[in-house]
């Protein structure tokens, strides 16, 4: 009864919100553009801006920009179909807002017997399209507790447009009166086998040790019966390849059904599904409202992609304190999940540095070396005890995530006298779990031993035994000496802990500037809860000049943190393991949700060419975008490719002037030395900028001064420069004994003839300079 309620509220926020659209398009032609896009109800301004080439294949609409309150921008669909510059992404967004008007009638047909002769039946989308910024609709928890705030007046002149909303709005409510929502009934044999199934698949997956395969078959028979959880959970697999082989089709029918009937796992998939365009036609605006919805129904996965396409601009105009609103509701979810332990580890592992570093960390230990660290355990090396258990007790590094062996490795450690040891078993026994039973005064045994000895980890977690009283009496002038104390040798959560009690004033003197200090410090270690801190300060303006910027960014670093991070992990080891279409689309799951790296991994497998489901064409023009939404988040190669997509005209046109921006973009805030050696080639063949040789030399020296290893290619071109260069004077001078015409002398492709020679010239001279044996 409750996930029908949901479902019947969910489409009548739509519903309602579209049908008391029909003042605000006549008052906005009535007073003209407005040019200030962040009053409510900003229309656009008197000229229309050309579609962004570089933005192509997104087809990303724009609407009025709206601040949040909490709720999701359900105004900013509306105005997507009003006030979009691209004509079809309007048609889209109307189109896919009938969808969820006829699935809305569908409710009401089986509530109380209301169907077509009590509801109004005409689709909420006609020619004009227009909607009043100040209408609400506030959520209480059920459909019959909606209510309506007052319509906002405009002048007489709409008097007409506001007869025809209030009687809309007066017989939507008389409706909500009317409605007796019928007691909820038994679960069916049917029902009650499914649900059955479906607890016996969970109870095997969940399992120490699952038998994956056998709990997929579970699932499987479970959806089969049309058990919600078990197709949410089928489809999400079906999608990625978890287990079960890879069908997004078989996927995107089983989000379709889903999503039909307000599962927000369903909208979200569907949602993914079209703005991609896998296995269906690519639609944003359809990508857009699904993702709405599945937001509106508390989905994590939805509400970072919101966030995303908010902060970024893509397919709705960009809105900070929209993108802040999305972005704190996952932070706060992922900040109530941190423990002590700050969770598990997450590796972003770029696939580009891995291959142009071969020999480098690529965030994997080696099987050989975890086993000679084992070895040494064995043996009682004390240093690979601790290393071990810290490894297995945050996992991460390609090391899964195992209490059980990290409490036998620090008890080893432990017994042989070391602090960090005993530190790490206290933080177990104070969380507490299945391996180590949660007992204060255990912990704070372990904690005194290691604190005593001048360990910063014990004395952190004494503080926090005083601090909280745990064990022992609250004492905040204990707790703050030893935070105090763990702070000053550099230790995180001594530092995130004083930060707290300077905030709070808890034992200190409340003072901001102190408690940003230690949050700051606490950050640069990485600690997830010293990012939300400074996050909730800059999003509040408390002890800091508010920065919704800033904010966002911090609120974004904090949801990338996270479970659904670990889904990087996956995709790297599919992608190392041959899986290329399942980590592709792990990749691009995660790219959806703001992930910079994904970004760059799924442009880098799309470049690659690596995976057949695409046209040459199209992998092309996927990688493009990719390539562009990484390098708008700054990551300096994604910059460089679009300057190379650019000028070698794959994914987009040849167009020399846009690579040329975009290395210089590259080269003047990130430092890129391989965009200054192209700008420096660009200079000397005249290709997008005017020729000049003094500037092609300034960017190769550049380069050469940037980047050890771009110093051999710049030497050569150099030395081919300085031949240009002469060659210049000589013309320059016209002297008439030295008339020279290169290219009708030794082609077009003369200066590759010259750049050979010199390379042989310098083998030469390397080879007769080289030491005597």
């Amino acid at each position: 009864m409750a996930s029908f309620r949901f479902r019947f509220t969910v489409l009548l926020v739509c519903f309602v919100f579209v049908a008391v659209s029909n003042e605000e398009a006549t008052v906005d032609d009535a007073r003209g553009p407005k040019r200030n896009v962040q009053e409510e109800g900003g229309g656009r301004g008197e000229k229309e801006e050309e579609q962004d080439k570089y933005d192509a294949l997104d087809e990303e609409a724009k609407v009025s920009e709206t601040v949040m309150k909490g709720e999701p921008d359900l105004d900013g669909l509306s105005k997507t179909a009003r006030d979009s510059k691209n004509k079809e992404h309007s048609i889209e967004v109307k189109s896919a807002l009938k969808e969820m008007w006829s699935q809305f009638e569908q409710l009401l047909d089986g509530v109380n017997g209301i169907g077509d002769d009590d509801v109004e039946s005409e689709p909420p989308f006609g020619e004009d399209i227009s909607m009043d910024p100040s209408e609400k609709i506030l959520i209480k928890g059920t459909a019959h507790e909606v209510a309506y705030d007052e319509l906002a007046r405009d002048d007489e002149d709409d008097d007409d447009d506001d007869d025809e909303v209030k009687n809309i709005v007066k017989k939507q409510r008389a409706t909500l009166e009317e409605i007796e929502y019928p007691p909820v009934g038994e679960l069916t044999d049917e029902e009650l086998l499914a649900k059955e199934i479906y607890e016996q698949s969970k109870m095997i997956l969940n399992s120490t040790k699952p038998d994956k395969r056998r709990g997929y078959e579970l699932l499987e028979e479970a959806a089969k019966l049309g058990h919600p959880r078990a197709r949410e959970t089928l489809g999400y697999a079906k999608l990625i390849g978890d287990v079960v082989s890879q069908n997004i089709t078989a996927a995107y029918e089983l989000f379709k059904g889903l999503a039909a009937e307000g599962s927000p796992k369903g909208q979200m998939g569907l949602g993914f599904l079209y703005a991609s365009g896998i296995s269906v036609n690519s639609s944003q605006a359809k990508a857009l409202v699904y993702y709405t919805f599945a937001a509106l129904g508390g989905n994590p996965y939805a509400e970072m992609a919101l966030g995303y396409r908010y902060w970024a601009g893509i397919g709705i105009t960009s809105s900070c304190e929209s993108a802040l609103t999305y972005y704190r509701k996952v932070a706060n979810y992922v900040a109530e999940e941190v423990s002590l332990s700050g969770g598990s580890a997450i590796q972003r592992i770029r696939l580009m540095d891995e291959l142009e570093n071969p020999g480098s960390a690529s965030g994997f230990l080696e099987n050989d070396l975890i086993q000679y660290y084992q070895f040494l355990a064995e043996k009682g090396d004390v240093q690979a005890q601790v290393g071990l258990g810290q490894l297995h007790y945050q996992g991460g590094r390609g090391v899964e995530q195992d209490h059980q062996r990290a409490m036998n490795y620090f008890m080893q450690a432990a017994d042989a006298g070391n602090a960090n040891a005993m530190a790490f078993l206290g933080k177990m026994h104070l969380e507490g779990s299945s391996v180590a039973k949660q007992n204060n005064e255990t912990a704070l045994k372990y904690f005194k031993k290691a604190a005593e000895m001048g360990n910063p980890v014990g004395q952190s977690g004494l503080g926090l035994m005083y601090l909280y009283g745990k064990g022992v009496e609250k004492d905040y002038s204990k707790a703050f000496k030893y935070f105090s104390q763990a702070a000053e040798q550099g230790w995180v959560d001594g530092q995130l802990q004083l930060g707290n009690m300077y905030f709070s004033g808890m034992g200190v003197r409340r003072d901001y500037k102190m408690a940003v200090k230690y949050f700051n410090l606490a950050s640069q270690s990485g600690h997830v809860l010293a990012f939300y801190n400074l996050a909730q300060m800059h999003a509040t303006g408390m002890g800091l000049i508010r920065s919704c910027h800033t904010a966002t960014e911090l609120f974004k670093n904090v949801a990338e943190r996270g479970r659904w991070g670990e889904m990087l992990m996956e995709a790297h080891t599919d992608y190392r393991d041959g899986r290329i279409s399942e980590a592709l689309i792990k990749y691009m799951l995660l790219a959806e949700m703001g992930y910079e790296v994904a970004q760059s991994n799924a442009a880098f497998i799309l470049d690659r060419g690596e995976v057949d489901q695409f046209s040459e064409n199209e992998t092309y023009g996927r990688a493009f975008l990719y390539w562009g939404r990484a390098a708008a988040q700054g990551y300096s190669i994604a910059r460089v490719k679009l300057g190379d997509y650019h000028y070698y005209g794959q994914g987009t046109g040849v167009d020399y002037e846009a690579a040329a921006s975009h290395y210089r973009l590259a080269s003047e805030q990130q430092h890129n030395a391989q965009a200054m050696f192209n700008l420096g080639y660009m200079h000397e063949q005249g290709l997008g900028m005017k020729q000049d040789i003094h500037l092609a030399k300034r960017f190769y020296d550049m380069a050469a001064e940037t980047s050890t290893d771009a110093q051999v290619p710049v030497a050569i071109a150099l030395a081919k420069l300085a031949v240009l260069f002469g060659i210049k004077y000589v013309q320059e001078y016209n002297w008439n004994d030295f008339q020279l015409s290169l290219d009708g002398v030794l082609g077009p492709d003369w200066d590759l003839y010259l750049m050979t020679t010199l390379v042989f010239l310098l083998g030469i001279i390397v080879y007769f300079r080289r030491p005597a044996q």
